[in-house]
């Protein structure tokens, strides 16, 4: 099979797993890999409950279960426990956590710059809309 035969998917999948390979080299400074999308999900949210967080970014529950105690070992968030449901617990940064947010949003612009330089605005756009247009179908 050539380069030109594979379908949509497997150009999609192979440019999910160099993106992630990438990012997780630039965030390994920080104790941070896989982990970067559910710290910031929890700084743009505090307070927000695992579950949701589970719901949110579209993982199954022990993934979730993994980042999160990930991100506390390393000291950027704390959970504790729900109030109104002992069985659920609130996500929040801590001062670390906080302090990471700078950093971890200019590491994604320049990442994301760097994935996209051989587009054009208008084909970034284009290709936005288009995964858009099939993820939600």
């Amino acid at each position: 099979m050539t380069n030109e035969s594979y379908p949509i998917g497997k150009w999609i999948s192979l440019l999910y797993r160099q993106n992630q390979k990438r990012l997780t080299q630039r965030l390994k400074p920080y104790g941070l890999g896989g982990q970067h999308a559910f710290l910031k999900n929890i700084l743009e949210h505090p307070g927000i409950r695992q579950d949701q967080l589970t719901i949110d970014l579209k993982f199954d529950k022990a993934t979730t279960a993994r980042a999160v105690q990930n991100l506390e070992r390393e000291g950027y968030i704390e959970r504790r426990a729900d109030e109104q449901d002992r069985r659920s617990y609130l996500l929040y940064p801590t001062q670390k956590g906080l302090d990471i947010r700078p950093v971890l949003q200019k590491l994604m612009e320049e990442h994301n710059a760097v994935v996209t330089r051989n587009l054009t605005a208008e084909e970034e756009a284009t290709l936005k809309g288009l995964l858009r247009k099939l993820y939600e179908d």
